[in-house]
């Protein structure tokens, strides 16, 4: 089997919202699956000193209209959450959790908290929030906050973090296909590119 295609993510990114409708569909044409690893991307930015795009004067003026501008594009629902950004361990830690028991529904979970955060603009940073959104997969609300506080789960986030960092992964979302990087939603057409003709 080739190898799976990884996407990596935080779910205070809105461009990785935009780029998690696509990327199983995408992948999928070429008979790849698709590993998605949230991870925290403060982490990252401490690594490279850099701040979110929404915080920058001027850039952040332009990046939410860009995010308005393809969800309608996508023809996605949006609506700029506040507050924004937001801290997101909790949905992470739920999602390797919910991932160790079924991986399907790790990713319908991950849909959700981006639907719920960007789609209805309600906060998902709170273990409160993040383990109703995961109930609609099945999973009891007193489970999902044991998990939340479970330490090992707390460390499978960490290493997992790391992992994305010393990879190479600085940003969200940020896709690994063969060991070549990608970042960003706008580089799919070249992760399609890619998948078909194996690198150029």
């Amino acid at each position: 089997m080739p190898n799976p295609v990884e996407f990596y993510f935080d779910f205070s990114s809105p461009y990785a919202y935009f780029a998690a409708q696509q990327i199983d569909r995408l992948a999928g044409g070429f008979e790849r699956d698709v590993m998605w690893k949230p991870m925290l991307l403060g982490a990252a930015l401490k690594e490279t000193g850099a701040v979110p795009p929404v915080k920058v004067p001027i850039k952040g003026d332009y990046v939410k209209s860009d995010w308005a501008r393809l969800a309608r594009f996508q023809d996605l629902k949006w609506t700029m959450p506040d507050p924004f950004p937001i801290a997101t361990v909790a949905a992470a830690r739920a999602y390797y959790w919910i991932e160790d028991q079924d991986k399907d529904k790790a990713k319908s979970f991950a849909w959700d908290c981006f639907t719920t955060y960007f789609g209805e603009g309600k906060d998902i940073s709170s273990k409160e929030a993040v383990a109703a959104i995961a109930s609609k997969q099945g999973f009891s609300e007193e489970e999902v906050l044991a998990a939340i506080d479970d330490e090992g789960v707390k460390q499978r986030l960490k290493d997992e973090t790391q992992a994305a960092i010393d990879k190479g992964v600085f940003g969200s979302p940020f896709i690994i296909v063969d060991g070549e990087g990608f970042w960003g939603a706008d580089r799919l057409w070249m992760v399609k590119r890619w998948l078909k003709s194996g690198g150029w």
